[in-house]
């Protein structure tokens, strides 16, 4: 199924998914659809307006807040737990969502029209759509997702940024492919037996990475925390009460002092939405979603063009941290900073630490440190990590001579762990672009399922594997993918709209 210009894919995947063998349809006609192009000659073409019918009901202030997300549907927002803050008022005012109604969200245009796995209410500045046949449903949440049909979402952007959304009564005009309805019940069966098979795949490598990170974070424990002495791979000849709960005993000659007593935390720039910009005019400003793996990546970047102190310029060394999310994962993830991303500034959410002791402190905030001290900023509301929590932290801390042996030695023995996580993340990598690739190949016709579907087992024996349907979390992804990434002020109306 490989095309000119395509990432390969691993041959062991291709012949388990049985996709080896696939191929285009007999014959092929020109949709006059860009994201389209040929598509098979038999199948038809409809507008957007002519299958899906716009549901506005409100009135349902019992029903349970949905949350509207890019990796699961639309699910209870309960199963985000406490990720964000909910201010529940005119809850009347929210629109119901019926299961398997299709939302068009504020950042559909970056992932796809939601399907609803649940009933519910949700913000009246979201479209809810169904089918007028529900023969149809199946296929058009494949659609929907699929990487052709969002690029294409692109065209109906109406605002700007952060206020951007879908115009609906555009987006209605436009055309779909609709093959028949057996042959969308072959196309689902076949994408649905092929995701629970990458899925399984995935689930293994994350298990794999996990694994691996653990020892890796073992290694730096041992060593930032004293209990062995890297130069000889032996215990400390003394130890003393640390006086710190997590740390229990340390070196005799360490010192263990607060983060306060070696460097300075700052907290991240506020701006207004109408500062942000595009890239060329504006500044970058580094969130939670610009750390990953432990490194800064260029990756759902937000620019602004407005008053920057100098002092919330990011500069070479600087440990970037996510100090408030929804999300507690995200809490103490960290990064240094490098030549690429020194000169640019950081969001609220986060706070950078500035110390001349980074080198070492940077292994400290990468071992068991905030897990130790999660109790402090896991909280009901928001996750926070305060400037006062961060001070009051307390850390082992060597002399300056003994540090720089540390970070020499942690570099050297997590090096060849670090190269193995990146080569499973690369697998795992590849596996989301062969899911991408062969839904975007299949739901616009350009390979022919049918047969393949058809000599598919009645019961499939991976059909219980994830039964919601979503791909499991990373344990470092970004999992703010709500629209309210950081609140939740969509539920908080006042003239029908969300303030």
């Amino acid at each position: 199924m490989r095309r000119r210009g395509d990432r390969p894919v691993a041959p062991t995947l291709v012949n388990i998914m049985m996709t080896s063998d696939l191929k285009p349809y007999p014959a092929y006609k020109d949709a006059g659809i860009e994201w389209l192009g040929e598509v098979p000659t038999h199948w038809d073409l409809r507008r957007t307006k002519s299958l899906l019918v716009q549901r506005s009901q409100k009135g349902f202030p019992n029903e349970p807040l949905l949350a509207a997300t890019q990796t699961k549907g639309v699910v209870r927002k309960e199963r985000y737990e406490n990720r964000t803050v909910l201010a529940m008022k005119d809850l009347e005012l929210l629109k119901i969502v019926r299961v398997g109604d299709f939302v068009i969200s504020l950042r559909s245009f970056q992932g796809g029209i939601e399907f609803a796995r649940e009933q519910g209410i949700i913000s009246p500045a979201y479209t809810i759509l169904y089918p007028f046949e529900s023969d149809h449903h199946a296929y058009l949440a494949k659609v929907f997702k699929s990487r052709p049909y969002i690029e294409n979402l692109s065209l109906f952007v109406t605002g700007i940024r952060q206020g951007q959304n879908i115009d609906y009564e555009r987006l209605a005009r436009s055309y779909l492919p609709l093959p028949p309805f057996p042959e969308q019940n072959a196309i689902v069966r076949f994408l649905d037996h092929a995701d629970r098979r990458i899925r399984r795949y995935i689930r293994a490598k994350q298990k794999l990475v996990a694994l691996l990170e653990e020892q890796k974070q073992a290694i730096i424990h041992q060593a930032v925390t004293g209990q062995i002495d890297v130069r000889t791979g032996q215990p400390y000849p003394a130890y003393k009460v640390s006086g710190v709960e997590w740390l229990g005993e340390v070196p005799k000659h360490w010192e263990v002092l607060r983060l306060r007593d070696v460097g300075e935390a700052i907290i991240g720039l506020t701006y207004d939405p109408n500062d942000v910009v595009g890239e060329e005019n504006g500044l970058l400003v580094l969130r939670a979603s610009n750390i990953s793996d432990g490194r800064i990546v260029d990756s759902d970047n937000v620019y602004v063009k407005c008053n920057v102190p100098n002092r919330l310029v990011l500069q070479m060394g600087d440990i970037l941290l996510c100090s408030r999310s929804g999300s507690r994962a995200l809490i103490g993830k960290n990064a240094r900073i490098n030549a690429d991303f020194s000169g640019v500034t950081f969001g609220a959410f986060m706070t950078v630490f500035r110390s001349e002791k980074n080198d070492y402190l940077h292994h400290v905030f990468n071992s068991n440190l905030f897990e130790y001290q999660s109790g402090a900023f896991l909280t009901s509301t928001i996750n926070q990590l305060t400037l006062s929590i961060l001070y009051n932290i307390k850390i082992p801390l060597p002399q300056i001579t003994e540090q720089k042996k540390i970070t020499q030695y942690l570099c050297r023995a997590t090096a060849d762990l670090a190269n193995s996580i990146q080569r499973v993340r690369d697998q795992i990598d590849l596996l989301h672009e062969y899911s991408t690739r062969l839904i975007a190949y299949v739901v616009t016709g350009k390979l022919d399922v049918r047969e393949a579907a058809a000599a598919l087992p009645e019961v499939d024996p991976l059909a219980e594997d994830d039964l919601d349907g979503t791909i499991p979390d990373e344990e470092n992804s970004n999992l703010d993918d709500l629209d309210a990434e950081e609140s939740a002020e969509e539920y908080t109306i006042e003239k029908e709209m969300p303030l």
